[in-house]
């Protein structure tokens, strides 16, 4: 048996955070910056390993700068926008300059950056618990049925510390979930993933390289076997600028050419297929790759119950247009806080409710245009032709880097917001499975 912590459970929080990722931490920055007592619990230990999101877009920028915390990338390695490799063309696109994002990102492990937001949050005042898991969801009874298509009324959590067993419970008047896209918490409250939503597959590991300051992160939209076949999925390389850079690949479990891949061959097969000028070679890598597999475009729900809200990777937030999922686990904490915040300041279970509106209002058709042109792209003759015929016009791919990064101007209608808007048009005509 498991030892029973003798300690009584703690006093009744206003909200309860579970995980303290991107989503979890700027949640529980928001709300303990707006003076609400919160309490984070997350199951690992900062600073720790976690390979994916190294790169940091335009968009996450923002939300780091809403939180007083751009200042503290200042060592961090700064690019100024894509290079795109593609059917044997290579082009280099700058970021958009935007009335609401800064026209750079910067590329920072994992390692670094959610320690760096998650003792923001701590410092706004929120009480960060770490190696601590929360196990068992503690429900409302007196709610009584559930509704369809909600969550039920969570009231806190049996949290276990993972270094000693014990067990005790903490309450709150609100639960935020936000432990990732594996999210165990919220399986136990009853989410779940829509199969007919996008899936990717990852995986990525660091490598050495002589070209680990360059100015701009690179993207390969086609793989090429040893004997110069295309093999499905992408690539990416991100300079850390520390001698290091970030390998991946991943892969769209809508894309018919999916089944049966590999993932570790595919990364193979991109090591060797990578210019030669970054060095990659199973000589350079630092370490074993690691992967996972990330539910996209609000694949999982319910998102909300009378208490209870779901943000980030345990939302399925990650963008399919690009495979980014910092930026909107930022945004999808800082929504949750929104909502939950107006809920205790009297709102209740309508404020709850008005999160969804928030999701779909922000993300909606812009997830479902993304979800039609995967459909599209699936396959792989239209994917040539579409991405092969833009390679040959950097205006062209500008306008494409502008949608998948989701920084379409809102002040103006330029080329690629025209675009957008035409194929949003058709978009909404057309079902979506």
């Amino acid at each position: 048996m498991e030892p029973t912590d003798p300690t009584p459970a703690h006093d009744l929080h206003d909200v309860l955070v579970v995980g303290g990722g991107p989503a979890g931490s700027s949640c529980a920055y928001w709300l303990a910056e707006a003076g609400w007592d919160v309490v984070l619990v997350e199951k690992k230990s900062f600073p720790r390993e976690k390979t994916c999101g190294d790169g940091l877009t335009p968009r996450s920028v923002r939300q780091l700068a809403d939180m007083g915390l751009e200042h503290a990338l200042a060592g961090a390695h700064r690019f100024d926008g894509l290079r795109a490799h593609a059917y044997g063309k290579v082009l280099e696109l700058a970021w958009p300059e935007h009335p609401s994002f800064p026209s750079y990102g910067y590329v920072i492990t994992r390692h670094d950056l959610d320690l760096l937001v998650n003792e923001h949050a701590a410092k706004a005042g929120a009480t960060v618990l770490q190696h601590t898991e929360a196990v068992t969801p503690v429900i409302d009874e007196r709610q009584g049925a559930v509704p369809a298509g909600t969550l039920p009324a969570c009231i806190g959590a049996v949290v276990r510390d993972t270094e000693t067993g014990a067990r005790r419970e903490l309450r709150a008047r609100y639960v935020v979930v936000a432990d990732g896209a594996n999210s165990r918490f919220g399986r136990a409250l009853g989410t779940g993933r829509d199969r007919h939503r996008p899936m990717g597959m990852a995986l990525r590991g660091y490598y050495t390289s002589p070209r680990h300051d360059d100015p701009f992160i690179e993207s390969h939209l086609d793989i090429r076997d040893r004997s110069g076949a295309v093999v499905p999925g992408y690539g990416w390389i991100f300079p850390l600028g520390d001698g290091r850079v970030n390998v991946g690949v991943g892969l769209l479990s809508t894309d018919r050419r999916w089944k049966g891949v590999n993932t570790s061959h595919l990364m193979d097969a991109f090591i060797d297929w990578a210019p030669r000028s970054w060095g990659l070679s199973p000589a350079t890598s630092l370490g074993p790759p690691t992967g996972g597999k990330l539910p996209m475009g609000l694949a999982v729900g319910p998102r909300v119950g009378p208490t209870t809200v779901v943000a980030g990777d345990a939302a399925g937030s990650i963008n399919p247009f690009n495979g980014e999922g910092i930026a909107y686990g930022y945004e999808t904490g800082r929504l949750a806080a929104a909502s939950v915040g107006a809920a205790l300041a009297g709102g209740g279970a309508e404020a709850i409710a008005g999160y969804e509106a928030a999701l779909d209002e922000m993300y909606g058709l812009y997830y479902r245009v993304a979800r039609a042109f995967i459909r599209l792209i699936s396959r792989p003759e239209l994917m040539h032709l579409c991405v092969g015929t833009g390679m040959y016009s950097a205006s062209i791919m500008t306008w494409v880097l502008r949608i998948m990064a989701n920084l379409l101007r809102p002040d103006e209608i330029g080329p690629a917001e025209a675009v957008y808007r035409t194929v949003a048009a058709l978009t909404r005509a057309l079902p979506d499975p």
